[in-house]
């Protein structure tokens, strides 16, 4: 038995894209409808069959929906559930995609008090964006976190576990404030140093007459890969997650602060034992599958 007949996906970039195709691949029965801001998109989508109805307007997508999924930037989710709200049929489950969950959980209840919202973040994607860049497996083996609110109905939770599961993820249930946290760290940390770093890199450009892009080795190269990311998905991140950021932030300075102490009094030991530290966390990545131990990461060489 199918967890949804009617499902409706509002944003169609990278994951909304990728929802639509893996359901496609693995609930083929399933009827689509979405909407995109960008007409544009909505033409694109269109042209790519994606789904059974692409409209105009985002109420047009849902009146009919079972399940609605809320793929746009965090900072946008607030108005979009408002703008939805005549359209929304009473029973259906309301959900989404952002990367930061506490406030989204927030503003999606205060825009529609009387309906069932069950948060989510699949922790998958890559650094390009559009429809064109979305594909069926995106989920594989890939955790999608809910964090469902105080008192919501197990059963509606179970139904949205079923989906992503049938989407090829694992699930975990947390809640939203936890979420964030350990976001912070494992996500959004990562974004904002890398952003810095080919920040830092692009200020110094002139000084070293374009040595630093045309040498790039394979650490800055993976850093430009990460700050290719999505620059609105990524400040709505950071200012509607800002206090776990800040948190780990904080964190990570105390710690480089320390690093740099044991280069500059050559503290080899201490060096090695971070060094050794990080590689078996690196190894403990791999041995969950969320990512492989090809050379090179994976690349193909040329």
């Amino acid at each position: 038995m199918l967890p949804f007949a009617r499902v409706s996906i509002i944003g169609l970039g990278l994951i909304g894209s990728s929802i639509a195709r893996a359901v496609r691949a693995h609930m083929p029965s399933v009827v689509l409808t979405g909407h995109d801001v960008s007409a544009e998109v909505r033409e694109t989508v269109r042209a790519m069959n994606l789904l059974d109805d692409v409209t105009d307007t985002p109420g047009a997508a849902v009146t009919d929906a079972e399940l609605v999924i809320l793929c746009v930037p965090v900072g946008t989710m607030g108005d979009l559930a408002a703008a939805l709200a005549y359209d929304l049929p009473a029973e259906a489950i309301v959900t989404d995609v952002g990367s930061s969950k506490a406030s989204v959980a927030a503003a999606l209840a205060q825009a529609l008090p009387d309906h069932v919202i069950i948060p989510a973040h699949p922790v998958a994607g890559t650094e390009r964006s559009g429809p064109e860049a979305g594909f069926a497996g995106l989920f594989h083996n890939r955790w999608c976190i809910l964090t469902p609110p105080d008192g919501c109905d197990p059963a509606k939770v179970g139904q949205l576990q079923a989906f992503w599961e049938r989407l090829g993820a694992n699930v975990e249930i947390m809640a939203a404030e936890h979420h964030d946290l350990v976001l912070a760290i494992t996500s959004h940390l990562p974004h904002l140093i890398a952003y810095t770093i080919v920040g830092t890199a692009s200020d110094l450009e002139e000084v070293t007459r374009s040595e630093v892009i045309k040498y790039s080795a394979g650490g800055f190269r993976d850093f430009t890969r990460i700050a290719a990311s999505d620059p609105t998905m990524w400040r709505d991140v950071f200012l509607s997650n800002k206090d776990a950021v800040l948190e780990m932030l904080q964190r990570f300075s105390e710690d480089l602060t320390a690093l740099q102490r044991a280069i500059r009094w050559g503290d080899g030991d201490a060096l090695f034992d971070l060094f050794s530290r990080t590689r078996t966390v690196r190894r403990s990545i791999i041995e969950q599958g969320q990512d492989d131990d090809r050379p090179d990461f994976g690349r193909a060489d040329h």
